[in-house]
């Protein structure tokens, strides 16, 4: 298949629905088990043994979503070509150069006890699905029918060897502030980035520090999702806005602060919107097992969640563990690279990339002792090669879940973190004994002498010395205040020896963090409905720092003094129907920061940086000073004033003359696209996507809704919410979106939208009673004979 062909609607018509009339006999199962799906889609496996519970998960997951995992697993293997085409054989080779190529005894023994055999029976069961349908060709969700492939079978392995899915981005940070240091010095970089801890960052010794501008094209390939009906690469600099925009919130209250007189505990990690979801809600229970959350769909066990005595919610913690290094090829012979006092070979690895339609693609993976190369240049002898954590035993993204969702207390759970690989991670943490915590996790390089911000020499000068022990990391257990959050800012403790572990410099903009610190340090008895109310929260405290810098100006120019009069009498809660919120994101997004720029930044420095650090452009806005220059105040307050000018007329060309009209949600709403959307007509899309709904919030709310400039559709935000009861579990609530299934078909495909836009929840049901009464679809699975 040399092209993908825009598909019809017509096409989509009559996709079967899996049958729960008659037990399925299915091979591999040990024993009968039920799946018990409930009136939001949320299937709840009851099965005789732990190995059978995985087994149905994989069944179950292969049954909702299998060309998502189908997907994933092609895409984290470079197999796309084989059935795409040869448009992805050069994704395809980058995407090998980041699979784990260690020994596999070395990992399955990082996870934990039964690593391996729990892998084993979910693919085990994801198979047996295939199977079932290989023999009942109608259940083929339509993705597959409509590109001509079938899914493949897994391997155990195939779970654990795709790396560059994880939440580790510091190279394309580390690539971004050469290219500042390049161009306009490491004084102009304090403008796009703000290192926390304060910290000074240096210039390597013998770095070069202009890369050329593709130097990470390879990098974005590897990383970037599958992309039909265009070019599958994106430019590496539109990748670096992307990584600004995840983050997550978490938050756990202790007894003491609680209405319920029980721990709360609230969850809401914020990754990019499709159809189907990331996140996937599902429920295990077998002998030794009872645990339900929410986790992703291609991997066994949850990651969020709780099991029955513990529960646990996660945000990204950042941890640096990734450098780009640079060096010196040899002139004579282009396969060598210099390290020390000698030239080495590269390690070069052939592979056969199977292609659609064509003979299968040779090609060379190149690595050195570092990592993988990414970039080689034979007129000016340099290359690029990545070291990162990702090639380590234990680091599969999430995997190592299964080992924490088991703790049974604190320290349990805290020895599970200590091992814990990718992503980093804080884990909010409370048990029915009343206790709460956190735990920061991740595998942290040790590195002597550099801080990791920029790229590095690959000659021997900067080398890893291993890992941190994980026990150094740092955690709470029962804090004084009553309550723990993070919404990943940084939150290293006071004391902490930032100096000597070096675990990062690079953290969010704290308005989240604090904006949850605030409203939990005022509830003293916080309710379940409370901490709902948190998650939807689209108060942005940096719009209220903003606005009180513009309350005592005054302007001639019609267009500022009407923009000031409607944001001075604005509170900051940025609320779908808001007129004030709409102008306040088209003057922050669009014209604040350019403007800003421009004042304080020479024209390279200006044109080296996408944006200025948010945090470095409230600050210095608050506080002019040496960037401003001679008459700060004033220039500051132009700056103010002709963006927020600029930013009204824009608004009128946008919703028209009258403010009274203005909403933000007219501009900004969240739109859950499939992935072929690209080769689907009208039609077909309305079919497969879901929305668009409206949606109030910011990048820097709670409620985060992150969006793209250039359309101000919502790019990241919420992919799950939960709040748990811990110890009346049945009260727990929980939201998904846009709905459970991977099937457009389903009724579980988009039901959970609209209540997650309007900031609702359905009960997280764990007891055998609830579940059984709530049940709308059995699901019995019987071995063969």
């Amino acid at each position: 298949m040399t092209a993908l062909a825009r598909i019809g609607a017509a096409l989509l018509v009559g996709v079967a629905l899996p049958s729960a009339a008659q037990p399925l006999k299915v091979a591999g199962l040990s024993q009968p088990a039920r799946i018990l799906v409930d009136t939001w889609g949320v299937p709840h496996i009851y099965a005789a043994s732990q190995d059978d519970a995985f087994f149905v998960q994989g069944f179950n997951a292969a049954r909702d979503r299998l060309f998502q995992i189908d997907l994933w697993r092609r895409r984290g293997l470079g197999e796309l070509a084989s059935v795409f085409g040869p448009a992805y054989i050069e994704q395809d080779q980058a995407a090998r150069l980041f699979l784990y190529r260690g020994r596999m005894d070395a990992e399955w023994a990082a996870y934990g006890q039964d690593a391996q055999r729990t892998s084993a029976r979910f693919v085990a069961g994801i198979n047996a699905y295939i199977d079932h349908i290989a023999r009942k060709p109608e259940l083929l969700p339509f993705e597959f029918r409509q590109l001509g492939y079938t899914p493949a079978k897994w391997l155990p392995e195939d779970v654990v060897r795709i790396r560059s899915h994880g939440l580790t981005r510091n190279l394309t940070q580390e690539f971004a502030r050469a290219r500042v240091v390049c161009r306009a010095g490491l004084a102009a970089d304090a403008v796009r980035a703000q290192l926390s801890p304060s910290w000074t960052t240096r210039v390597p010794e013998g770095l070069d520090p202009c890369l050329p501008d593709d130097a990470l094209d390879v990098f974005t390939r590897a990383t970037e999702n599958v992309r039909f009906g265009r070019r599958p690469v994106q430019a590496s600099r539109a990748m670096l806005n992307e990584e600004t925009l995840e983050g997550s919130n978490n938050w756990v209250v202790a007894p003491s602060r609680t209405a319920t007189g029980r721990p709360i505990l609230a969850n809401d990690p914020h990754r990019a919107y499709g159809a189907p979801s990331l996140r996937y809600i599902v429920h295990l229970s077998a002998p030794g097992l009872d645990v339900i959350g929410a986790g992703e769909p291609a991997l066994p066990g949850v990651s969020i969640g709780h099991n029955g005595k513990v529960a646990f919610g996660l945000t990204i913690f950042s941890i640096d563990q990734e450098d780009l290094y640079v060096y010196e090829t040899n002139p004579a012979n282009p396969q060598q690279y210099r390290y020390q006092d000698r030239w080495e070979n590269f390690r070069v690895v052939r592979e056969a990339v199977q292609v659609r339609g064509r003979p299968a693609a040779n090609v060379e993976l190149r690595f050195t002792r570092h990592g993988p190369v990414i970039y080689q240049d034979g007129i000016k002898h340099r290359a690029l090669a990545v070291r990162t954590a990702w090639t380590a035993p234990g680091m599969a993204p999430y995997f190592g879940s299964i080992d924490y969702m088991k703790a049974q207390d604190f320290p349990q759970f805290r020895r599970a973190m200590e091992r814990w690989g990718a992503p980093t991670e804080n884990q909010v943490y409370a048990d029915t004994a009343g206790n709460i915590g956190w735990v920061a996790g991740g595998l942290a390089p040790v590195r002597p002498n550099w801080d990791g911000l920029m790229p590095v020499p690959g000659d021997g000068r900067y080398e890893w010395k291993g890992f941190l022990d994980g026990a150094k990391l740092p955690f709470v257990l029962n804090p004084k205040q009553g309550w723990y959050a993070s919404a990943n800012e940084m939150n290293l403790p006071a004391g902490f020896p930032y100096k000597e572990h070096k675990l990062g410099f690079e953290w969010p903009d704290n308005a989240r963090a604090r904006r949850i610190a605030g409203v939990l340090s005022k509830t003293p008895k916080a309710s379940m409905e409370d901490m709902q109310r948190l998650q939807n929260d689209v108060v942005s405290l940096n719009a209220r720092r903003l606005i009180a810098l513009l309350k005592p100006l005054s302007s001639q120019a019609q267009e500022a003094r009407s923009a000031l009069r409607l944001l001075s009498a604005w509170d900051g809660e940025e609320r779908a129907g808001s007129a004030a919120a709409a102008l306040y994101e088209v003057w922050w997004s669009r014209h604040l920061g350019r403007a800003f720029k421009s004042a304080v930044l020479s024209p390279a420095a200006t044109l080296a940086m996408d944006a200025p650090n948010p945090s470095v452009l409230i600050a210095s806005l608050e506080k002019p000073g040496q960037r401003f220059g001679a008459d700060a105040i004033r220039r500051r307050n132009e700056v103010l004033l002709t963006s927020l000018g600029a930013a009204w007329a824009e608004m009128e060309t946008l919703q028209g003359a009258d403010p009274a009209s203005w909403q933000w949600g007219k501009l900004h709403f969240s739109y859950f696209a499939h992935p072929m959307t690209p080769i689907l007509d009208h039609a077909a899309r309305a079919q497969v996507n879901v929305g668009p709904l409206p949606r109030g919030g910011g990048a820097f709310t709670v409620n985060v809704s992150s969006y793209h400039p250039d359309s101000f559709w919502q790019a990241h935000g919420p992919s799950f919410r939960v709040v748990l009861d811990v110890g009346n579990w049945d009260n727990s609530r929980a939201i998904n979106t846009p709905g459970q299934s991977g099937n457009p078909s389903s009724p579980h495909y988009r039901d959970l939208a609209t209540s997650w836009s309007e900031g609702k929840y359905f009960p997280l049901l764990y007891s055998r009673q609830a579940v059984e009464k709530a049940a709308r679809q059995v699901i019995q699975l019987v071995p063969v004979p």
